[in-house]
């Protein structure tokens, strides 16, 4: 999925779009990319002089990926919206930096009746940055989709 692509399932715009591409999906498990790049308006606070992007936008990156594997579910709509609803497990292994790309892989542990769960790894040149597994919940009955 390019950008367009992604702007149709995800209602977050910039600043807050945190992913640039899905590079597989399917119900199970997901793959996405982001380039992190220096002009983030987060690196000017954080940290000036040693930018690092915040654990709490790698674990939002994270939750924007998922969505994917929502969307191949049966039961979701255009137009519906994933909620994050749990972190747990979260675990920050090496700074993500201004000029890196970072690959999100994501499996389906469980899903049943709009209610989900994905374990999700963030990583760079193959080297794990974060994880955590995310709780989701898919609402049909609202008109877009968040995470």
């Amino acid at each position: 999925m390019d950008i367009y692509e992604i702007l149709k399932f995800l209602p977050h715009r910039y600043p807050f779009l945190l992913i640039d591409r899905v590079l597989e999906a399917d119900e199970k498990r997901f793959r996405a990319l982001k380039n992190v790049s220096f002009n983030e308006p987060h690196f000017q606070g954080h940290f000036p002089g040693y930018p690092i992007m915040p654990g709490v936008l790698l674990i939002e990156a994270m939750a924007q990926g998922s969505v994917a594997v929502v969307t191949k579910q049966p039961e979701f709509k255009p137009g519906g919206l994933v909620f994050l609803v749990g972190v747990e497990e979260a675990r920050f292994k090496k700074p993500v930096v201004p000029g890196d790309t970072l690959i999100l892989e994501g499996e389906l542990l469980a899903y049943r009746r709009g209610l989900g769960k994905v374990k999700v790894e963030a990583r760079v040149e193959g080297e794990l940055r974060a994880e955590a597994t995310l709780s989701f919940v898919l609402r049909s009955d609202t008109g877009g989709a968040a995470s």
